[in-house]
């Protein structure tokens, strides 16, 4: 299969970013993405006005995110050709969405932030929701808000991609258990906004540029075909729904950029002279081989198990004997810190 790597969760001046959507598109072209998705706050302007496509070598998606009238529960939503009321609650909109034949993410479920007044969080509460797709498992700009203090604070905002350590364990755990009832798929997201401030008055900086954070977490895809750059809408639709099929179906894998390009990550299950990748069922039958590979020399490895640890070793080509039924994911620490997280193998279930 082909791997493609991407940045998720993006906002343009259609909603509360800084950037225009074609500044923001050849931005990512210059950072070597394959694809980017444009999820502005409940709008689809940006796709209305036939700004999605090929920038260079990236393909732009368009989204949204949605969320209710108190400003929570946010959900990003692709797939879709119209936006869905605010005034809608969760359980509507996210049905809404399944029936309109897309798919959708819990948005940066479980933040806590307190560190601004002025940016509160915005956690996702209505649990008991069926119809979404997976969650966003990884948010850049959550997790660096719930990192700073005030002994950290200035280093941070120097170096916003170091304080970046790995997904909360909360939102791991419950992703984990929610997998062993159902498919619940993954992905990462930079919550991108580049917000401008005025600093002593006469000059403006840009908080975490755009190009900055296509440094950090990326959403790997794997796909049956190669995509090419091309102005012909028959293969962008083509595309743009293989990408999206990949990321309903799991087969895809998240990592920070920061510590590396994780593009040469592989984990699949050898069975029966069969091989299943992420996001695949394997039948619960005699031995199977999990097989992890790393594009690194060293690395440190995590095999989960319904959630629990149940190996840890070094390397970069490793495999795992299994016979359980359950689901299988694997995380990757460079020095000490997640590096790349795997969607799930379900043995049996």
């Amino acid at each position: 299969m082909f791997v493609y790597s991407g940045s998720l969760h993006i906002h343009s001046k259609f909603s509360d970013g800084s950037g225009e959507v074609r500044e923001i598109a050849n931005l990512a072209n210059e950072s070597g993405l394959d694809f980017i998705i444009l999820t502005d706050h409940n709008t689809l302007r940006a796709k209305d006005e036939g700004y999605g496509g090929f920038y260079g070598k990236t393909l732009l998606l368009i989204g949204c995110e949605i969320n209710d009238k108190e400003n929570k529960n946010h959900y990003i939503a692709l797939g879709i050709d119209k936006p869905f009321s605010t005034r809608m609650p969760a359980s509507k909109y996210v049905k809404a969405v399944k029936d309109a034949g897309g798919i959708g993410f819990l948005a940066h479920p479980h933040e806590k932030r307190d560190s601004m007044e002025e940016h509160p969080p915005y956690p996702w509460t209505e649990w008991e929701i069926e119809d979404f797709t997976g969650i966003e498992i990884w948010n850049h700009m959550s997790e660096w808000m719930e990192n700073l203090t005030e002994q950290n604070k200035y280093q941070s905002f120097v170096h916003p991609l170091k304080t970046i350590e790995k997904p909360a364990q909360e939102t791991l755990d419950v992703w984990d258990n929610l997998n062993q009832r159902r498919k619940v798929t993954a992905i990462g997201g930079i919550d991108a906004h580049a917000h401008r401030v005025n600093l002593l008055g006469f000059f403006e900086v840009e908080v975490f540029p755009y190009k900055v954070l296509f440094k950090s977490i990326r959403t790997y895809v794997l796909l049956k075909e190669r995509i090419y750059p091309t102005e012909d809408p028959v293969l962008i639709k083509k595309y743009e729904d293989a990408i999206l099929e990949a990321l309903r179906e799991g087969r895809s894998f998240i990592a920070n950029y920061y510590h590396g390009d994780a593009t040469g990550f592989k984990f699949f299950a050898e069975a029966a002279g069969n091989v299943y990748n992420m996001g695949d069922t394997v039948p619960a039958e005699g031995k199977i081989n999990l097989r992890v590979l790393v594009p690194t020399h060293f690395a440190q490895m995590k095999l989960i198990y319904n959630g629990k640890v149940i190996d840890e070793t070094t390397g970069s080509d490793i495999e795992f004997v299994v016979t359980e039924k359950g689901v299988y994911r694997i995380e990757v620490y460079h020095e000490g810190k997640g590096w790349i997280f795997s969607n799930h193998i379900r043995v049996g279930i």
